[in-house]
């Protein structure tokens, strides 16, 4: 790669961030070695992309019945298996359909025995019913 395709350059508009895809695109096919100078300038492309996305493209954290059912999904995780955690599988089912909010003592076991995030689950509960 030349040194005039290896420029960096502020990404500001949706041009700017298309144009940052094609010139980083090639390094995915063939990635340059960490510590070379095209490592580096890919380096620096995917920190200004990320960031430009992160400003334009924000992603929601999940809410604390996503996170546990993602959780659920990962561990190969039951109902059954959340009841020593939330309680018996109807108050589980209370809390997955918003109907209960975690208590402090759910979100503490949530966090210990499943990795869950605490800042995750501390989340206001959506109010779903009325």
């Amino acid at each position: 790669m030349s040194k005039a395709a290896m420029t960096l350059r502020p990404i500001r508009t949706e041009a700017d961030y298309k144009a940052a895809l094609k010139q980083v695109e090639p390094y995915f096919d063939d990635e340059p070695k960490p510590g070379s100078e095209a490592g580096a300038h890919f380096d620096a492309l995917v920190t200004l992309i990320e960031a430009y996305e992160a400003r334009h493209f924000p992603i929601a954290p999940p809410t604390p019945v996503e996170a546990i059912k993602f959780r659920m999904e990962q561990a190969g995780l039951t109902v059954k298996d959340l009841e020593p955690i939330i309680g018996k599988s109807n108050r589980v089912y209370e809390v997955f359909s918003g109907r209960r909010p975690l208590t402090l003592s759910m979100i503490q076991r949530l966090h210990a025995q499943l990795g869950i995030p605490a800042e995750t689950l501390i989340q206001p509960m959506p109010k779903w019913v009325a």
